[in-house]
């Protein structure tokens, strides 16, 4: 039998044992919470990081204002107005595409070091309009994600005339039953510039034109538009002139439709009425490691 040094040694043994395994459930629950609180203090820290780096692209237009037009500079993405104003929360989708075309140097070196991987989204509220994602697409699964609701002109910048908006008419057209506007041209610029009527799918086969210059006395015929995009070069007269007054008119008070002179080389499918207004987006930025 063994005497009672014995029976202490085990006991002491086994009660070291016990300790140690307490030691080490205790020790490993720590290094389970601190890693836990570590990585919550990390998202934390880069949810706080993306969030500062989009709500300044929505509200800045970058320095210079036209660093997208040189790639130099910090980008900003936010739209100036005609007056001169930042509309705060928007996205000028030119700036947005130059922004693409040098998104490691303006966005990841940039902006973020090049620590971390990017990428931005522009997703139109507008099912007509293609969402469009700038940066690298191979995006973890365990990305951070910041989204933006915002304003954004996609291709605003060539609409000439608004037919929602009041314009001047020269048959003395009743403004509560019809909407009239203008504009003028030169025969050089048909060589380099496409004009169309865009109108809306609400108003395709519902609405009636009708085109002149000042220089036609006899008011022309109505017709009714059959597409949603109307190309124009081939309805301006010019006579013996080199310049005309070109009035367009529609039997709709407020018509949904614009004006817009495009570059020859323009995208024919986004000639629709829809990628000429401002319009809801939402802005995602995505980030990982």
């Amino acid at each position: 039998m063994m005497d009672t040094n014995g029976n202490l040694i085990i006991e002491i043994a086994i009660a070291a044992v016990i300790i140690l395994l307490i030691c080490g459930a205790i020790l490993t629950s720590f290094e389970n919470t601190t890693n836990k609180i570590v990585s919550a203090q990390e998202k934390e820290n880069m949810e706080t990081l993306i969030s500062e780096v989009v709500d300044n692209l929505i509200n800045n237009p970058g320095i210079p204002d036209n660093w997208f037009e040189i790639s130099k500079g910090t980008p900003g993405l936010a739209i100036i107005n005609e007056e001169g104003e930042i509309i705060p929360n928007s996205v000028s989708y030119q700036k947005f595409i130059a922004l693409g075309e040098n998104y490691k140097k303006l966005m990841d070196e940039k902006l973020f070091k090049s620590k971390i991987h990017t990428s931005l989204e522009l997703i139109p509220k507008k099912s007509t309009i293609s969402s469009v994602k700038i940066g690298l697409n191979d995006e973890s699964n365990d990305a951070y994600s910041v989204n933006r609701l915002v304003k954004c002109d996609f291709y605003k910048k060539f609409v000439i005339k608004d037919f929602k908006n009041e314009g001047k008419c020269n048959h003395d057209h009743d403004k509560a039953k019809t909407s009239c506007n203008y504009f003028k041209v030169f025969e050089g610029n048909l060589k380099r510039t496409d004009y169309y009527l865009l109108v809306d799918d609400s108003q395709k086969y519902d609405l009636k034109y009708t085109i002149g210059t000042t220089r036609v006395v006899k008011q022309m015929p109505w017709e009714t538009t059959m597409s949603d995009c109307i190309y124009l070069n081939n309805k301006i007269e010019f006579y013996d002139d080199t310049d005309a007054i070109v009035f367009i008119h529609f039997n709709q008070p407020k018509a949904k439709v614009v004006l817009v002179g495009v570059p020859k080389n323009f995208d024919e499918d986004n000639l629709k009425y829809d990628y000429f207004r401002t319009n809801d987006c939402q802005l995602t930025l995505k980030v990982w490691y």
